[in-house]
């Protein structure tokens, strides 16, 4: 189907914007369905704009697939895109890395899609029933240009939703094996430590592939010191702080099923047991509970979930990080360092480095920030909100 947009709109998909809002349209050709082809035109000259995949269903009704030069849209052209995504991680993958995101959604030409490699086990994610008229293709490119054994589907929420209803449409499900058999627990390397992840139940993917380089930095600091995991899921953080010479960690997370999948993956790299403390809680409570036994950590990591998946959850996000800050700096040994993590695409950079260090002060504590990252190349950042990791190391001021 052909589409012209605002003028506004027009601006952003010359600018390399990858979505277009049902409110930018002002003309189709006719009626489009789940997965059409709609080819942008610009309204002076008719000239070629972008195509993208048609989603009646989202406010955001056109996901680009490609922009400003014309390209058909078949096999070839996402194994082209494949083929771009695996060379951004070759230094990653030289390392002898084997778990990462392989294609990280629109910045990898791949709107509302994620790709992870987990060893020969490649795991795909769907966000929109728009990627599911193309699955055909799709996985007959991921067989010509990648070397793997298993395919695994996952479906976002509101793919599994009863509303969407794709069990019964499309006969997909979430954790389906679309090639290969294996059991829902897969093993990888991961800057030499071996993990596994249940990439057919676990959430998102299985594993959390983003906090990679902040797992490796806990690793240098942890030399010597009590570490806290707050947040722990299966143990990224808690595996890294051991290899990094910790020596104990507590780790409290409210899933006894992912407790018991961070003591798997401490056996899995010969650890002992002993040094690792399991506290199955909700955090505030747990955090609060550590309080009272008057705990105290000289490394503390605090991993929260997205608190603002949408804007009418700012106020509670901002409540939340607030009140882990305070909860964790009496947690604190004075000479201890707080990792303050969000995957909050709503709050950036630095609003949530002045959250962070206004919520101290306002508990009396003066927090310096000595370090501070983002995005690993596994995720790159191709469009403004993309961005959504961020992390703060900080320490208590004098």
């Amino acid at each position: 189907m052909s589409i012209r947009v605002k003028s506004a709109a027009e601006r952003a998909l010359r600018q390399g914007h990858p979505w277009v809002f049902e409110e930018s349209i002002v003309k189709q050709s006719h009626l489009g369905g789940t997965g059409d082809l709609a080819v942008i035109y610009d309204r002076d000259k008719n000239n070629f704009l972008a195509v993208g995949l048609y989603d009646p269903l989202s406010p955001i009704r056109i996901k680009v697939l490609q922009a400003r030069q014309p390209r058909k849209i078949n096999r070839q052209f996402f194994i082209g895109k494949l083929a771009a995504a695996q060379e951004k991680r070759n230094p990653l993958i030289s390392q002898g890395t084997t778990g990462y995101r392989l294609v990280y959604g629109e910045s990898d030409g791949f709107p509302a899609l994620v790709l992870d490699r987990y060893g020969e086990t490649l795991v795909l994610k769907l966000y929109t029933t728009a990627w599911i008229a193309h699955l055909h293709d799709l996985v007959a490119a991921l067989q010509a240009a990648l070397q793997f054994d298993t395919l695994v589907l996952r479906l976002s929420r509101a793919l599994q939703s009863d509303r969407l209803n794709v069990a019964s449409l499309y006969g997909l499900r979430d954790g389906q094996q679309l090639i290969g058999e294996a059991s829902g627990s897969v093993q990888f390397v991961e800057n030499g430590l071996l993990f596994a992840a249940d990439v057919r139940r676990g959430h998102k993917t299985g594993f959390f592939f983003d906090q990679r380089e902040n797992r490796q930095r806990v690793r240098e600091l942890a030399e010597g010191r009590r570490v806290l995991d707050v947040f722990s899921y299966t143990g990224g953080f808690s595996v890294y702080a051991l290899a990094g010479g910790a020596r104990s960690v507590v780790a409290v997370d409210v899933s006894q099923p992912a407790l018991d999948a961070l003591q798997q993956n401490v056996a899995l790299n010969g650890y002992d047991q002993t040094q690792i403390e399991e506290l199955r809680a909700d955090a505030f409570a747990g955090l609060r509970g550590l309080i009272e036994a008057r705990r105290k950590f000289g490394l503390i990591v605090v991993d929260p979930p997205a608190f603002a998946n949408r804007r009418a959850n700012m106020g509670d996000a901002v409540l939340a990080y607030r009140r882990l800050v305070e909860l964790a700096l009496q947690l604190l040994a004075e000479d201890g360092i707080l990792v303050m993590s969000s995957c909050s695409s709503r709050i950036g950079h630095d609003p949530f480095k002045q959250l962070v260090t206004r919520a101290a002060s306002v508990a009396g504590h003066k927090l310096e920030v000595f370090d501070s990252s983002t995005h690993g190349l596994d995720h790159p950042i191709g469009f403004p909100e993309a961005a959504y990791l961020k992390a703060l190391f900080c320490r208590l001021g004098s």
